[in-house]
């Protein structure tokens, strides 16, 4: 028996085809009936979409919602944009597996301006641990968990800046098994960041090479996506090619004024991995800034030590000294010198833990510096220190027209790579919203069909995720209601926490998220396992 029907509705499956007007019926969380007739004679509850838009619920390929989900289980920012699946464990910081002695305590201090601060006791250890806790919690959206290289680096190694012995190595590779065994959708690294940076290629690749029987993602932020951005795509599709594993390229950009207008040269680069049979798909957030740690501004050898040692060298004249010209003179070959190749004018503070620093919100580091009368540098491991890392930013460093040739390439998804708390970025509240308002509707970039594919069908492939990302019978009932004419992201970099217009009702696995525009407190999701 029927359970719900969305009447009168124009049908916009997720595989890219054109639009049908018709109704689609609900049964026990999946979809049960899809019907040409607008007005079914179904003795079930209905909600008549008046002509509006029903689609696939959208799926978010990077997702920082790791601990956030915790402490605000129905994830409003995201799931009143669409969201109805969450891709948690990117850039190599998954919050599981976590079995060293003290490691829990440690590793949210260092990931503490990217994933949050939480009173929530830590009462995992394994990915299957974390992913009962997160269905014991309750969560609006579903949520899949990628197996993190730092976070298994850290179990064996710390934050030690050394390559592993080959034992070590073979624990780490052991780790990254059984959390492929617990269910984890794929494993992720963050090139970038510490403890990920401290790997030589070898690492990375015999750790990816343990997803080859499973068929599932090796997701990276790549070593770099400004001035060494061609050796990393080489180091990633060979690791692909080697191993024969599907990739997926999180946040795919053109990094700094040096490689404005390149977006060519990468996806050329793309359709050769392919024609090598390198399974590559890649992600984007539809804005010219992007969204991190203060700390990955930061010299990878300020974070050997872990947090504690980090501040330590962060209150250190000699220290401080060092870390400034390793910054301005770019005395690190490979390193992803962010701060430097953003500009300081354009790193702004997005969020801070104290009350005392809160009007440092919204504020650059260039503009800091001049009210202290004092050194971006300085600033930076001031601020660090006051806040005890536990300090995100706002990066503006892209080109709008790389931003749209990327997103019209038919390889890329969508995510939000959204970091909660302070002054978000607004891609936390409006990343959905903003493309089908702005690229979609007033811009024309796309097709409305071929936008959702990029939101639903695609993500689905790319993550494993079989019963989602398309409006078939016996797919999982993620479903959104979206008036076309109306929807729109309101969230501005200068006033970030709003929600947006047109999105009015959400469905997970058959349950209302929201009703006519309004969280209804339901938390329906799964922790989902591969």
């Amino acid at each position: 028996m029927t359970d719900l029907v969305i009447e009168d509705a124009k049908i916009v499956d997720g595989t890219g085809a054109p639009w049908f007007r018709g109704a689609v019926g609900v049964t026990d969380h999946e979809i049960s009936e899809i019907y040409r007739n607008t007005d079914p004679d179904i003795d079930a509850t209905t909600v008549n979409a008046d002509g509006r838009v029903v689609c696939p619920g959208f799926i978010d390929t990077h997702s920082h919602s790791d601990i956030e989900l915790f402490d605000n289980p129905t994830l409003a920012p995201k799931v009143r944009q669409g969201i109805t699946t969450e891709i948690l464990g990117q850039d190599g910081f998954s919050m599981a597996p976590m079995y060293r002695e003290g490691g829990a305590e440690e590793w949210s201090k260092q990931l503490g301006a990217l994933a949050g601060q939480t009173d929530i006791a830590w009462s995992w250890g394994s990915v299957g641990d974390y992913l009962d806790a997160v269905e014991e919690s309750g969560v609006a959206p579903n949520a899949a968990l990628l197996v993190g290289h730092g976070t298994v680096r850290f179990n064996v190694l710390g934050m030690d800046s050394r390559d592993p012995t080959d034992e070590e190595l073979e624990e780490m590779a052991d780790l990254v098994t059984e959390a492929l065994e617990d269910g984890a959708a794929g494993f992720s690294t963050g090139l970038i960041y510490t403890p990920c940076t401290y790997a030589g290629t070898h690492e990375v690749q015999e750790l990816a090479a343990r997803l080859g029987s499973y068929g599932r993602p090796f997701v990276a932020h790549i070593r770099s996506e400004g001035r060494w951005i061609w050796n990393a795509f080489d180091e990633f599709i060979d690791i692909g090619a080697e191993e024969g594993i599907p990739l997926h390229l999180s946040h795919f950009k053109m990094g700094g004024p040096e490689q404005h207008g390149k977006v060519n040269r990468a996806t050329s680069l793309i359709e050769a991995a392919r024609e090598r049979g390198v399974d590559f798909t890649a992600e984007q957030y539809p804005y010219t800034a992007g969204s991190t740690m203060l700390s990955a501004v930061l010299p990878p050898w300020v974070h050997a030590a872990g947090p504690k040692g980090t501040l330590e060298y962060l209150t250190d004249d000699d220290a401080r000294e060092r870390i400034r010209q390793d910054i301005t003179e770019w005395r690190i070959t490979g390193w992803e010198n962010i701060g430097a190749l953003s500009g300081w004018d354009n790193v702004v503070i997005a969020n801070v833990e104290s009350e005392e620093n809160t009007e440092v919100e919204g504020a650059s580091i260039a503009e800091i510096a001049n009210d202290r009368d004092t050194e971006p540098v300085d600033v930076v491991c001031e601020l660090l220190v006051e806040e005890e890392l536990s300090v995100s930013i706002t990066l503006h460093m892209l080109d709008e027209n790389d931003v749209q040739e990327i997103f019209s390439y038919e390889r890329v998804c969508v995510g939000t790579d959204g970091l909660f708390g302070g002054k978000p970025h607004p891609r936390v509240y409006g990343t959905y919203p903003r493309i089908l308002g702005t690229y979609v509707r007033e811009k024309n970039l796309l097709t409305l069909e071929e936008a959702i594919r990029k939101m639903t069908s695609l993500p689905a492939r790319a993550m494993g995720l079989d019963h989602k990302g398309v409006i078939r019978p016996g797919m999982d009932a993620d479903l959104i209601v979206f008036d076309p004419v109306q929807v729109e992201s309101r969230a501005t970099f200068e006033n970030p926490r709003r929600y947006p217009k047109g999105i009015d009702y959400v469905l997970v696995n058959g349950e209302f998220a929201v009703r006519e525009g309004e969280m209804t407190e339901n938390l329906p999701g799964r922790a989902i396992r591969k």
